[in-house]
């Protein structure tokens, strides 16, 4: 007689609960010429050698910009009753001031018509990087000036668009505009200058808060900020350890939380910085008021744990996926959604990217054998599940990404899509990982 491996129960979500997936702008529109879009940091940032792998650049990406009415169909397809995109400032705004060009406003317009024809509610990001290129000219985020413009082309946007969006996002991931862009340098506008990055840091929030109370003046709909959060664990048992921790998710979590959700910054971090920091010193008063303007939702994106040293280093604990620092640990996803409801209550929580980049290839066949993705996606959905188990309030989960796409240093090297495109032809082709979706979403679960 042969032993079997107990079936575990099949995990059922909520009835309304929004299965989808998620893409942004300049790694799948292309067109960046066309009807009149100006351009951005990130136009110049992947022309200039030696940035991106392989001299790649997000010219024609995915060619999403003309081929909309395929992906939306791909999405219906797939059953996706959610989608969350990005709407590029320098196609509403060329110079990222002034009357918005009514080419670009269109485009989005039929995007969104599109995902309501096909029954699929839109989440629009208002600024996913793409900062416009002459505002990077005239200081970019260190200048507290962005942010009022940013407040502008949302008001814009919303005139446009707000009727048709249910859900809002204001910046994506701060942190990364801050960390990678001003820090490493790794992406635009390309800086390593930390004193600039936590100013930056300060004005990308009151951009947020400015975004929130245009809506609230100019539109409907719900909004929030979209933070990629990553839980931080001593690497060791020692009280070193553990206070290091403490600061390094200072820096990580608390510095975009806190003052958004609770109206302050962080003391301990403002306290590292010292009183004579930019960012600091850049602070009004006012300004934390206009921050923690109330919001309807968190967006939440989980890609990694962090592991802390004594002497505030970081260290491998998981395997890694081919983008090297993503450590793989579906518990992590449990432990961020859990955390953000027991310390700043029970905020709706939308999980707006998740995913990992894995060799893709299509087969003799013609189709991509991504046992990998799925395997993490089946995992971290499980995760996420315990959370709504224990209370969390999570509304909705949307895979990164929708379509392989251009990713920003990497070019396209590495493919995080649920969908395979051939860059050559433009052709896409679902991957195993998007049938083995389309099944949870039409069994609400697996």
């Amino acid at each position: 007689m042969s032993m079997s491996t107990p079936q575990r129960p099949p995990l059922r979500f909520p009835p309304d609960f929004g299965w989808g997936a998620a893409t942004s702008a300049y790694q799948i529109e292309g067109a960046v010429k066309e009807d009149g879009r100006g351009e951005s940091v990130w136009d110049t940032f992947s022309r200039t050698p030696g940035r991106i792998r392989n001299g790649d650049t997000g010219e024609v990406a995915a060619d999403h910009y003309h081929r909309y009415r395929e992906d939306l169909d791909l999405m219906r397809d797939l059953g996706l009753r959610s989608y969350r995109f990005s709407i590029a400032w320098p196609r509403i705004q060329p110079d990222g001031t002034g009357t918005p060009n009514q080419r670009g406003l269109d485009f989005y317009r039929r995007l969104v018509d599109g995902l309501h024809e096909r029954g699929i509610a839109p989440m629009a990001t208002l600024f996913h990087w793409d900062l416009p290129q002459a505002l990077q000219d005239a200081g970019g985020w260190e200048a507290r000036d962005t942010a009022y413009r940013f407040a502008d082309y949302a008001e814009a946007v919303f005139r446009a668009l707000g009727d048709r969006v249910p859900v809002w996002l204001t910046i994506n991931e701060p942190k990364t505009v801050v960390q990678n862009g001003y820090l490493s340098g790794h992406h635009a506008p390309g800086r390593q200058d930390p004193d600039a990055a936590y100013l930056v840091a300060h004005h990308l929030q009151l951009a947020h808060g400015l975004a929130v109370r245009a809506l609230r003046a100019n539109g409907t709909g719900r909004i929030g900020p979209a933070f990629n959060l990553h839980p931080c664990y001593p690497a060791d048992d020692s009280p070193e350890a553990t206070a290091a921790t403490r600061l390094y998710d200072g820096y990580e979590n608390r510095l975009y939380l806190d003052p958004v959700l609770t109206g302050r910054y962080p003391d301990d971090v403002l306290a590292d910085l010292g009183p004579d920091s930019r960012m600091v010193r850049g602070i009004a008063d006012g300004d934390l008021e206009i921050i923690s303007s109330p919001v309807d939702l968190l967006a939440v994106q989980y890609y990694t744990p962090i592991y802390v040293t004594a002497a505030g280093d970081t260290v491998r604990r998981w395997p890694t996926s081919e983008a090297e620092w993503q450590q793989i640990y579906p518990e992590g996803l449990y432990d961020i959604l859990t955390r953000v409801t027991r310390d700043y209550g029970p905020i709706p929580i939308t999980v707006t990217e998740n995913g990992l980049p894995t060799p893709d290839t299509l087969d003799a066949h013609g189709t991509v054998d991504d046992a990998g993705r799925i395997a993490f996606l089946r995992d971290h959905l499980a995760a996420a599940h315990r959370a709504l188990a224990a209370g969390v309030p999570l509304e909705s989960f949307h895979v990164w990404s929708l379509l392989d796409n251009f990713e920003w240093a990497e070019g396209y090297d590495q493919r995080w899509g649920l969908v395979y495109v051939d860059y050559a032809t433009q052709r896409r082709v679902l991957k195993r990982s998007a049938h083995w979706y389309r099944t949870v979403i039409a069994d609400n679960g697996f």
